[in-house]
């Protein structure tokens, strides 16, 4: 024996060989390997149905979410009203060889992070806004700008173009505040779209403060960051793109299941949209306004007004 046996399985298995190959009795075998008799033995018993229907189930969820772990399809079964223990979706994931790839190692950061000011308290407290760029195949750029809730971790705007100006960031801004409401904060790193006069401008006139994060440390961005490390592993990676509008559709199709359907292990194993119906979160503010009266005591008559567009 090359390898040294460890797990009563393993032993098992090397007994049952030893006994194939003449070596010597089932009992030798299992006194000389230190197997339980009961062990060596033991013949599985057949399946009942309820096995049957969640082994099933446990490989279709393992195919069509190939990066999801045993965590996440163990929750998504609950949700189904499935009763089952991650430990036993875990093991039976093993038996079925279904693994989830390991990413590459992150480097640990050595230096000391003295954090940002203001940490999302509520729905609607902090929103981040970020961009992501992939391409299709016949070569043509794609750039995606994200606008996500900090705290209910719903994506609001998953947008693909080609380009993306600070006219355009605004036009998605819009769209988004017009559905959910202004948000307090909006932290951003400090890109040309995010830090031009027309968007710093647009920002001041709304009330909406900005947070920029120090250049060249996106580990304060880590909400959006976060989002953008899934979008890419269980999207971007997995799909094909001839066209941008292709892209568009499967992009859009991945923010509404990232709302409504995927756990979220930060909340509970929660859908980000479950999480914000269920926690007692003020009511959005009106379309394009802060509250009637900021914390400072001041008075907010400043009206938004974003391009007239259709709904998203």
């Amino acid at each position: 024996m090359r390898k040294k046996a460890l797990s009563p399985a393993s032993r098992r298995a090397y007994a049952l060989k030893a006994v194939e190959g003449g070596l010597g009795s089932g009992r030798k075998v299992c006194y000389v390997l230190k197997v339980p008799r009961s062990s060596y033995w033991y013949r599985p018993q057949e399946k009942n149905s309820w096995e049957k229907r969640l082994l099933k189930r446990v490989m279709e969820l393992s195919d069509k979410h190939p990066r999801y772990g045993y965590r996440r399809i163990t929750a998504l079964l609950r949700q189904e009203g499935l009763h089952v223990g991650k430990r036993r979706i875990q093991s039976l994931r093993r038996s079925l060889g279904l693994r989830v790839p390991p990413s590459r190692r992150k480097v640990v950061r050595r230096g000391h992070s003295t954090g940002l000011p203001v940490k999302a308290e509520h729905k609607g407290h902090v929103w981040t806004w970020d961009f992501i760029c992939d391409g299709t195949t016949r070569g043509g750029a794609l750039r995606m700008l994200t606008i996500l809730d900090e705290y209910t971790r719903e994506c609001h705007v998953l947008r693909a173009d080609r380009a993306l100006k600070s006219g355009d960031v605004l036009e998605w801004m819009g769209r988004a505040i017009q559905r959910h409401g202004a948000p307090a904060y909006l932290r951003s790193d400090n890109g040309s779209e995010f830090i031009a006069k027309a968007v710093q401008t647009w920002l001041s006139e709304n009330r909406i403060k900005t947070i920029y994060i120090d250049p060249g440390s996106p580990w304060q961005n880590g909400y959006v960051e976060s989002f953008h490390g899934r979008l890419r592993d269980e999207c971007l990676n997995r799909e094909q793109f001839w066209t941008l509008t292709e892209a568009r559709v499967v992009i859009e199709d991945y923010r509404r299941e990232y709302n409504t359907f995927r756990p979220h292990s930060k909340l509970g194993y929660l859908s980000p949209s479950t999480f914000a119906a269920r926690r007692s979160a003020p009511s959005p503010s009106p379309v394009g306004l802060r509250p009637p009266c900021v914390g400072d005591g001041q008075h907010n008559n400043n009206q938004l007004q974003p391009k007239s567009t259709p709904e998203d």
